[in-house]
């Protein structure tokens, strides 16, 4: 294992993060908040509780993950599509670093962006509303497995893309989308039976469910079948990412 060589990409694009602190740190924050204040103020006036939980804290795990999903799929997907535009990927691929010691230090800097992102948001909302986490240890767990995965994602989409344009469409075209139906700011119990249902299918229940479980113990899925849905999403991104770098899609050309 190169670690010089990990460690020199990983510090070139969280160097990034610190020449770009009002895109990277301070815009997600602020636009966390700005919903956490509206659902919180606005709906929270009129639902009081969820399973026992007050509203304003209920919808903070939703929030977090919101951000940590999107955020991860961008940083991760501009990492690696910025050097291939500027052709510098060629110099990556020359170098002896096996595929798995390039996608450490990239996924490993987005995965370190969103969760540091996550942990201000989690203790900015800590000022607006009391949070108990009965579970710190899953709620770090959940908070890591989640970054890793949707930075291998973006990874993935970071390669794909051979627009800028294309860098978007995923994220706010299907990510963000699934989030907000995901249950980021209700639960899934709630609705009717069909739709529970469908709701099964999408990906982010497991994630949002499994993180809210850490806060308060309460889950509309099995914290188990979460925690397995995640680690499944992890290895399918793992075996994309070894496949790209096996038969060079959209890098020798």
């Amino acid at each position: 294992m190169n670690w010089r060589a990990v460690y020199a990409i990983y510090l070139f694009e969280m160097s990034r993060t610190g020449r770009t602190v009002m895109q990277s740190i301070l815009s997600p924050v602020i636009s966390t908040c700005l919903y956490f204040v509206v659902f919180g103020a606005a709906i929270g006036s009129r639902i009081t509780e969820i399973e026992g939980v007050p509203y304003g804290a209920f919808i903070v795990p939703g929030l977090i993950m919101m951000m940590l999903l999107t955020q991860s799929v961008m940083n991760a997907s501009f990492g690696i599509y910025f050097p291939r535009f500027i052709g510098t990927i060629y110099e990556l691929l020359s170098a002896p670093l096996s595929f798995f010691e390039i996608a450490l230090g990239y996924v490993g800097a987005a995965a370190s962006k969103s969760i540091i992102l996550g942990l201000i948001i989690l203790l900015t909302a800590n000022l607006f509303v009391p949070l108990r986490i009965a579970h710190p240890g899953w709620m770090v767990a959940f908070l890591v497995l989640t970054a890793v995965s949707f930075s291998l994602l973006g990874f993935i989409i970071g390669i794909w893309a051979d627009g800028f344009e294309k860098l978007q469409v995923i994220p706010l075209l299907i990510i963000t989308p699934l989030t907000f139906l995901g249950g980021s700011f209700y639960s899934v119990n709630v609705l009717p039976p069909v739709w529970q249902t469908v709701s099964l299918f999408n990906p982010v229940v497991y994630l949002i469910s499994g993180f809210r479980w850490s806060f308060f113990e309460i889950a509309d899925v099995s914290v188990g079948v979460s925690l397995a849905m995640t680690t499944l999403f992890l290895a399918v991104c793992l075996v994309i990412v070894w496949w790209i770098f096996k038969t060079g899609y959209r890098l020798k050309t």
